[in-house]
């Protein structure tokens, strides 16, 4: 295997910078309204700097090297973009809005929302989201996505969307008729997560190269095209594990939180006379 300088150039799209731009400033746009009485406080720019980094995990996905050397040399970064996409990006965005931002947009989604009945169910995401990462990982989607920009355009925009989809649910700027509460949430996050985690163990114990592409450039990195895919299958085992991880914290932190706040009513209530 013949070996060879790695690319890094920026692939700097228009399009997709001008998108972002114009999601940035729409964004501010509607803080700025929201905050025009009183200043930013803590909780507020928390928010702010989430959707913020949001917006630079996207610009990085899709305009930085990990574009370029994800589609000419290495799986292993081309993993990492599909993960900031669908997992890393939809999460900081979605951490961003509360229901105030919301309420023009909720107005108009509403009708939506109701009229796309069972569609509407927090199941419909889970299955897209893994059905997507799935479909798109295998050998022929994939080296279609490699080969036609319009295929690669339609991925990534599926892997975005099925993933704010998908933590929607989870995160609710703004609660959806059908919530999730209790057990219900870790059982949906454990589900899409333990499936997606099960395609990482695919792809970090296939013995051979699956993806064309990669088997006919030179080396990257000293990695070769099983070692690559199988780099990148843990890749994914471990985001998906690290994620599982911080959302059970943060549910077991709220419901100690609840249980404290619980107790001190209770407290409050036998000590009135």
């Amino acid at each position: 295997m013949s070996v060879a300088a790695v690319d890094y150039s920026w692939s700097f799209q228009p399009q997709v910078i001008a998108a972002l731009v114009l999601v940035a400033a729409v964004y501010w746009w509607r803080m700025r309204d929201l905050h025009r009485r009183r200043p930013l406080g803590r909780r507020d720019w928390a928010r702010v700097a989430s959707f913020t980094a949001g917006i630079v995990v996207l610009f990085a996905a899709l305009c930085s090297p990990i574009d370029t050397v994800g589609e000419e040399r290495l799986f292993t970064v081309h993993m990492l973009q599909h993960l900031l996409l669908a997992d890393i990006a939809p999460i900081l965005l979605l951490l961003g809005l509360t229901r105030a931002f919301m309420r023009p947009a909720v107005r108009r989604l509403r009708p939506v929302e109701e009229a796309l009945g069972p569609l509407a169910h927090p199941l419909v995401p889970l299955v897209a989201l893994v059905a997507t990462m799935w479909a798109w990982h295998l050998p022929a989607l994939y080296e279609l996505a490699l080969d036609h920009a319009w295929a690669h355009a339609l991925e990534h925009a599926m892997f975005f969307t099925t993933g704010v989809a998908f933590w929607w649910f989870l995160i609710e700027p703004v609660p959806p008729r059908h919530r999730l509460t209790g057990p219900a949430s870790i059982a949906y996050v454990s589900t899409a997560k333990l499936l997606l985690g099960a395609l990482g163990v695919v792809l970090a114990f296939s013995p051979n190269a699956i993806y064309d592409t990669y088997k006919h450039v030179p080396e990257a990195w000293g990695l070769s095209p099983v070692t690559d895919l199988n780099v990148g299958g843990l890749e994914m085992m471990l985001e998906q594990s690290l994620v599982l991880v911080v959302v059970f914290a943060i549910a077991f932190s709220r419901m100690l939180e609840r249980s404290e706040r619980d107790q001190q009513r209770r407290e409050r209530l036998e000590s009135q006379p």
